[in-house]
């Protein structure tokens, strides 16, 4: 007898939480293959300025990587996946936090929204990038829409979004945000201030910027782009409010990102975050082999680094077609409704 829906949603859910599981060897290990290189890395770059300036760039480039890779490891520990225990997870995701410039509680926070509302239009502006629908974006002013299409241009996206994220946004408190959550934001900027004035110092401010201001630009830049491509290709899942359904919103609203295996490594297999939006407890080590072993999970859409370059042109969501289009579609399809409506204004007056 075939299953109902609801019993496979039912299965495979059970089937994927099956991997939700943390170890703690692999969790050890991870931080010793990730942050003591970052650590290493970091110091060569610095060390090696006094040879020639370009092997600090390769080490910045080189540090950009690993500092995306212990993002993931923060990221875990937000979800309380990386360790069994809490307590290590807020003081291991404070650590790698702090590392990668971003303040623990408000991340944590902000980040669970981004999980409960993903791909539901009625609940956009939380953890998400702006993305506006064709309707939306058509009642905007000429100006609004400027805004919007200088927000989604890449340049501005991939450019300007690592320096705006790093500087501004998460070092300030949303205004509804707890004590808890204020002191720690706090906390984290203080201790960032502490150990940025006091490389400056040693080093100097120019030396500090090739070396951990480089990085953070990269991997940053890498962030956005990984996150962008895992929600906003042609046919990814959005409902408003009442159709909108949490298994569809992971399995068919995040894509799966295959990736080469060294790429797949440095970030740390997020790539697989169809996996991840469905079952957030399932630690970064666990993600592929969830992905292997469930064929549901195997039909989500599959995005290489080839055709990942297409989603750029991608900037508004069509809810009647159910896909992304690009400003040239929309314009477009202006042009023809113009037309079509000056040749019935001139068929009435014949």
């Amino acid at each position: 007898m075939a299953m109902t829906d609801a019993e496979k949603t039912k299965k495979l859910r059970k089937d994927v939480a099956s991997f939700a599981k943390s170890e703690m060897k692999k969790s050890i290990f991870q931080i010793i293959n990730t942050i003591l290189p970052l650590l290493f890395i970091w110091g060569a770059g610095y060390y090696l300025l006094q040879y020639s300036p370009w092997f600090t760039v390769v080490c910045s480039i080189l540090a950009s990587g690993f500092v995306v890779r212990t993002f993931i490891i923060f990221h875990d520990c937000t979800h309380g996946s990386f360790f069994k225990s809490k307590k290590a997870n807020d003081l291991v995701g404070n650590i790698t936090g702090i590392l990668t410039s971003f303040p623990y509680e408000k991340w944590k926070r902000e980040h669970s929204i981004h999980h409960a509302t993903s791909s539901n239009l009625d609940k956009r502006g939380i953890g998400d990038i702006d993305m506006l629908t064709v309707d939306e974006y058509l009642k905007k002013s000429k100006l609004e829409r400027l805004g919007y299409r200088l927000y989604r241009n890449p340049l501005v996206m991939f450019g300007l979004g690592p320096l705006y994220m790093v500087l501004v946004l998460n070092r300030l408190n949303r205004k509804d945000a707890k004590k808890k959550e204020r002191l720690n934001t706090y906390f984290a900027n203080g201790i960032l201030l502490v150990a940025c004035v006091t490389l400056i110092l040693i080093f100097g401010w120019q030396t500090f910027l090739l070396v951990h201001g480089l990085t953070l630009f990269i991997a940053g830049s890498l962030g956005i782009w990984l996150f962008y491509i895992q929600h906003t290709y042609e046919d990814s899942y959005f409902e408003y409010n009442d159709e909108w359904d949490y298994v569809k919103a992971a399995v068919e609203g995040s894509s799966y990102y295959k990736l080469p295996k060294l790429l797949q490594w440095i970030t740390g297999n997020i790539g697989f975050h169809h996996v991840h939006h469905l079952a957030p407890r399932v630690p970064n080590y666990n993600l592929e082999a969830a992905h292997d072993s469930i064929t549901p999970l195997q039909r989500a859409t599959t995005i290489t680094l080839k055709t990942s370059v297409e989603s750029i042109r991608y900037k508004l969501y069509d809810p009647k077609n159910k896909k992304f289009i690009s400003f040239k579609e929309v314009e477009q399809s202006l042009r023809l409704n113009n037309k079509a409506i000056q040749v019935k204004k001139r068929a009435s007056t014949l």
